[in-house]
């Protein structure tokens, strides 16, 4: 990290004055280094970065040898389309460069005795059964190297068959998580809330205070899934699986970068998750590597500044205090005095490690206020909030903490009202003859309306008898005999054909996901009448019993992801700063030019 350090600013020294190394007199025409030129420029430098000569004199050369080796290699670029890579190998292995054929990445790690390995370009996992260049990969990008295997178990050749078999199951279950996650999510964002709210489970989005948002589905559906990527990613980085996380948060981002862009100025969940990308790439020791870390950083900042507000106004108004998203820029800046001392930019680094230290300094609690709020009843995370929204203020911090139950009991009021009276207008509308399902559907489309939904409903009733008139004599005997080759029953066949116009595909389906057995709620419903032949309560009741037979999702599958989920609506806040603490720590020991941790 130092030696970047020093590089950083001998190079943005070489460009002041507009020196280039690889050429003469400072590089020979067989490549060597022109000895009394680079003694010169050393000794010149050597006060400007406070080194000694000698130690300038080596990073010059390195930075030398960097030059005419980029040029060597666009050089052979240009005549064998073969590219030159730099490769950012684990801490135990050093950078290198190496010469690789756009179309060739499997060997990468066979060259440098790295069995199982990832590879990622700009935050982004590189796949090994493409083209390297189809991924983006140009001549001299940098690419780091994420080993997959345990290097001291390796050592132990008669368990290395073990560790192969070890990681290749570490791997398939990071893969089988990214999976279980998407189809988990995906079925959750598919969901329109119009299922039973207490046997299905429903995401909404809201707002700060709890309240659900009007969204486009689309974008619906990707914000659910950016969020629940988000969240797992979290997860694993609360359980310091960094790895595992960073590839779930960066699917989160895609997803994010689906939805339109003023959405996501307007909440901060985005800027978390920038912050969160840069701080798992810290914490692998990656940051040197990513040319898109500061863009992140700031992208993070723009949205919190928008979301709000330039002096923080708009989070004032919305939650009458600031304190708990101070934790927020505490992160930022701190990441950002990294990448300053990174670049070699020591003034600013000390500058934003200033901020940092002023933030910590106010968001460090006082142990005993914590025990005093624990003793009264309260947990350690509302205890740590409320201290940090009230400035440290223990009595403005028990009330904080009693008005946020109180507004969190009153919302849950709300919500168990809304449901029951959904429950009993979906009860109203069965009673009219219309199925559970028809009539729950119907409601969540007309925001719960009575009136708009009966008008739906009968608006589909008449669509769909209209349809059945118009099919019931079309139904192909061939494709009946389809379906009876199937093994389905005749009667079922013919009714699954009506009810989807004679498309066979689609019966089979709609006869697969019913078992062969045709509900009657999914057939075209039959408008309520005051005729003697409307339906009797009596003979609806089955009908509203074979609709939790119907089509389910895998509720499994839900409840797992949806354990990664927070209860808890401030956890993205909740931070121990311990982390934080002895980055600090590391940063201040560079910048006083002490001993070199390793990071």
């Amino acid at each position: 990290m130092e030696e970047q350090n020093t590089e950083a600013k001998l190079k943005n020294l070489l460009k002041q004055e507009k020196i280039q190394l690889w050429n003469p007199p400072y590089t020979s025409d067989n490549n060597q280094p022109g000895q009394q030129q680079m003694q010169e420029l050393a000794e010149r430098y050597a006060p400007q970065v406070s080194l000694s000569v000698p130690e300038v004199g080596v990073a010059l050369e390195s930075i030398r040898v960097q030059a005419v080796n980029r040029g060597k290699g666009n050089k052979t670029f240009r005549e064998t389309n073969v590219a030159s890579l730099e490769l950012l190998l684990p801490r135990d292995a050093r950078k290198v460069e190496t010469q690789r054929k756009p179309s060739v990445c499997h060997p990468i790690g066979e060259e440098h005795g790295l069995r199982y390995i990832r590879l990622i370009l700009s935050g982004k996992t590189l796949c090994p059964d493409k083209r390297l260049d189809e991924q983006g990969v140009k001549n001299h990008s940098k690419i780091m190297v994420l080993r997959v295997t345990d290097n001291e178990l390796k050592q132990q050749m008669h368990k290395e068959e073990e560790e192969r078999k070890n990681k290749e199951e570490k791997k398939k279950s990071q893969d089988k998580s990214l999976q279980r996650t998407q189809k988990g999510f995906q079925i959750l964002s598919e969901r329109d809330g119009s299922e039973d709210p207490i046997t299905t489970p429903f995401l909404e989005i809201a707002d700060q205070r709890g309240n659900p948002l009007k969204i486009p589905d689309k974008e619906r559906k990707a914000l659910i899934l950016a969020m629940g990527f988000h969240e797992k990613g979290r997860s694993l980085m609360k359980r310091k699986q960094y790895d595992n996380a960073v590839c779930h948060l960066l699917k989160a981002d895609g997803q994010f970068r689906k939805c339109d862009s003023a959405l996501l100025t307007a909440v901060d969940n985005y800027a978390v998750l920038q912050l969160d990308i840069v701080w798992c790439h810290r914490a692998l020791e990656a940051l040197s590597c990513l040319d898109d870390a500061k863009s992140r950083l700031q992208t993070a900042e723009r949205c919190f500044l928008q979301c709000y507000g330039e002096q923080q106004e708009r989070l004032m108004m919305i939650k009458g205090n600031t304190g708990r998203e101070q934790v927020l820029f505490l992160r930022l800046y701190l990441l950002q005095s990294l990448l300053s001392y990174l670049e070699g930019n020591d003034t600013q680094a000390r500058d934003k490690l200033s901020k940092v230290e002023s933030l910590y300094s106010r968001l460090c609690l006082d142990s005993e206020k914590m025990n005093q709020l624990l003793l009264l009843g309260f947990t350690e995370r509302e205890a740590r909030l409320a201290l940090r929204a009230c400035q440290g203020d223990l009595q403005d911090a028990i009330v904080h903490i009693t008005n946020h139950r109180k507004e969190k009991e009153d919302l849950k009021h709300r919500e168990r009202q809304k449901r029951r009276t959904r429950m009993d207008n979906i009860s109203t509308l069965t009673a009219m003859g219309y199925s559970r399902r028809d009539a729950a559907r119907a409601l969540h489309r007309a925001d719960g309306d009575m009136n708009k939904a009966c008008g739906i409903l009968l608006d589909a009733s008449m669509a769909a008898r209209a349809t059945n008139n118009n099919t019931e004599g079309v139904v192909s005997p061939e494709k009946v005999e389809q379906l009876l080759y199937l093994g389905f029953e005749r009667d079922a066949s013919e009714a699954a054909l009506r009810q989807t116009g004679g498309d066979v595909q689609s019966a089979t389906q709609l006869l697969l996901e019913n078992r062969g057995v045709l509900p009657s709620e999914l057939l075209p419903v039959s408008p309520p009448s005051t005729s003697p032949s409307t339906s009797s309560p009596s003979s609806e009741e089955p009908t509203t019993s074979s609709t939790s037979t119907g089509k389910t999702p895998d509720d499994e599958l839900v409840n797992e992801v949806l354990e990664d989920i927070s209860r808890h609506e401030e956890d993205y806040l909740d931070l121990t700063l311990e982390e934080e603490q002895e980055l600090i720590g590391v940063i201040k020991s560079y910048l006083s030019r002490g001993p070199a941790p390793t990071v």
